[in-house]
């Protein structure tokens, strides 16, 4: 029994240093990404602090609408550090989202972020679904004002549901969440995925399957 609790406490001081180890907190300013460099790292590697200048942690724009002629009648606009090198590192983005009446944003998921959303104009049901096996749906309608958190990971969508345009906006926990639209994903894959899985999968004809993949 002794020898237990010196292995019980052995392992609970390794594990304590092994946190106490983790640096949380960053060894610099700022880490402005340089999209030049070959170096590869979880992220983009550092501009030499002495070249960076004010434009690294800018951007201009969001204040235009984003173009929602399209198929779903929504527009998506990333900033992220693509858009501002100065984000590198910083664990964070933003987005702005336009959709045209009855506009949708498809069911999609941030591999890599947590979403707070907040509608800036019109009326927006949103949603995600949980994990098997319950697949629950968890649903509201959004109006001016109201936020809305969208956990990492999980599948999600909006629609608006007024009769004019609506407008969010979207903070995100990572400088580069990803994103993986889920039609496009099982739909649209390079190679295909093979009919018969999906046809199993989805529990309809083949016709079917090619149908929807030839809008991909």
């Amino acid at each position: 029994m002794a020898k237990h609790f010196l292995l019980l406490n052995l392992i609970v001081i390794s594990f304590c240093c092994a946190v106490l180890a983790f640096e949380s907190s960053p060894m610099q300013d700022f880490c402005v990404a340089d999209p030049a460099s070959t170096v590869k790292v979880n992220g983009l590697a550092c501009k030499d602090p002495k070249s960076v200048i004010s434009e690294d942690f800018f951007f201009s724009g969001l204040h235009l609408a984003g173009n929602t002629s399209n198929t779903f009648g929504s527009k998506v606009i990333h900033v992220n550090a693509t858009q501002i090198l100065g984000l590198n590192t910083l664990g964070i983005s933003l987005a702005r989202l336009d959709y045209a009446p009855w506009g949708v944003n498809p069911p999609h998921t941030h591999p890599k972020a947590t979403e707070i959303f907040t509608v800036l104009e019109g009326s927006l049901q949103v949603g995600f679904v949980t994990s098997n096996p319950e697949n629950h749906l968890i649903t509201k309608v959004l109006k001016k004002g109201d936020v809305f958190v969208l956990p990492i990971g999980l599948v999600h969508c909006q629609r608006n549901v007024g009769y004019g345009n609506a407008v969010a906006v979207a903070a995100l926990s990572s400088q580069n969440p990803g994103v993986i639209s889920i039609a496009n994903a099982v739909f649209g894959s390079e190679p295909a995925i093979a009919t018969d899985i999906l046809t199993k999968a989805f529990q309809v004809d083949e016709t079917v399957v090619a149908q929807v993949q030839s809008k991909f």
